[in-house]
């Protein structure tokens, strides 16, 4: 059945490629960004192209994460035209890379903005919708950077290991409206998006300098010693991503994974997210809120097979 679906950060990256292979998949899509008649016209007007050109319901929306009233102005657009809103993806994030003491408190709050409260000022404009419909789907593009935290991204996964816990707070607030929540954690992608080429670097080069007489050669190294994580036989490639979110957004209502991870370097936040899952139903059972917990699968690994045995 074909869905109406909103995906944030679709300008690049992953956000691009979901939005492009949802509409693909015979769904009505819009592609968000910010800045469509501006900064991101160019990114716009692509999107357009390839509705255009594969004949498909890919329309572009105007949509400033950092702000209420853009956030509210996009839903109500979108309920006006096609009366329901079926699926939210939650994909606009920013990377910040360099050394952690070297960031302002004000680039950490910047990053907190956009990575966390941004989630919220969208949720509260389409959460209603969905709310009223008494169905949904809200998919979080997270990271396994959360679970296995690598070095030289303090602020980034600081920023998305809080919106992973945002994401299991609010869980449990909308599945008695009808609401799946699924977390989709992608490994390591070098290629593919526009993470590390737009990421932010420490703005206190003082500071930074005085790591770097030190740290220089290991930040150097950074994306060979990441495209060596790969595993053998192996080729990452984003498009993965997108295909897994197309998969999740298919599933029947109630069936879907609550956490599904696409990765191919073994970085191991699947054992994690296992040992997790199991004390977070143990601990929710013995509060005796075990209703508020998802029927589908816990974690599964990005192929549809169930990891986790949480009963």
């Amino acid at each position: 059945m074909s869905k109406v679906i909103v995906v944030t950060g679709a300008g690049t990256g992953m956000g691009r490629l979901a939005a492009r292979s949802l509409a693909l998949a015979g769904h009505t899509v819009y592609a968000s960004m910010r800045g469509i008649e501006s900064r991101n016209a160019d990114k716009a007007a692509s999107a357009r192209a390839f509705a255009e050109e594969h004949k498909v319901n890919l329309k572009v929306l105007e949509l400033d994460i950092l702000s209420a009233e853009s956030a509210q102005a996009a839903a109500d657009s979108v309920l006006a035209e096609q009366g329901r809103v079926d699926v939210l993806v939650h994909n606009a994030a920013h990377l910040y890379f360099g050394i952690t003491e070297a960031f302002t408190p004000e680039q950490l709050l910047r990053g907190l903005d956009t990575n966390v409260v941004g989630a919220l000022r969208v949720n509260r404009a389409f959460l209603p919708i969905m709310r009223k419909q008494r169905s949904g789907l809200l998919l979080w593009v997270g990271s396994g950077s959360t679970r296995v935290v690598p070095p030289f991204l303090g602020p980034y996964t600081a920023a998305k290991a809080a919106f992973d816990s945002f994401a299991e707070s609010v869980s449990y607030e909308t599945i008695k409206f009808g609401i799946d929540t699924t977390i989709v954690m992608p490994g390591i992608f070098v290629d593919g998006t526009a993470h590390f080429p737009k990421a932010e670097s420490a703005s206190d080069t003082e500071v930074q300098q005085q790591y770097l007489e030190i740290y220089q050669p290991y930040l150097d190294r950074n994306e060979v010693a990441s495209r060596g994580m790969t595993l053998p036989g192996l080729t990452p490639d984003v498009q993965s991503v997108a295909d897994e979110i197309v998969r999740v957004v298919d599933l029947p209502a109630g069936t879907r994974p609550f956490r599904t991870t696409v990765d191919f370097t073994g970085v191991g936040d699947i054992p994690v997210n296992e040992a997790a899952a199991r004390s977070r139903h143990q601990f929710i059972a013995r509060l005796g809120f075990g209703d508020l917990l998802p029927t589908g699968p816990a974690v599964i690994d990005g192929r549809g097979i169930d990891r986790t045995d949480v009963t």
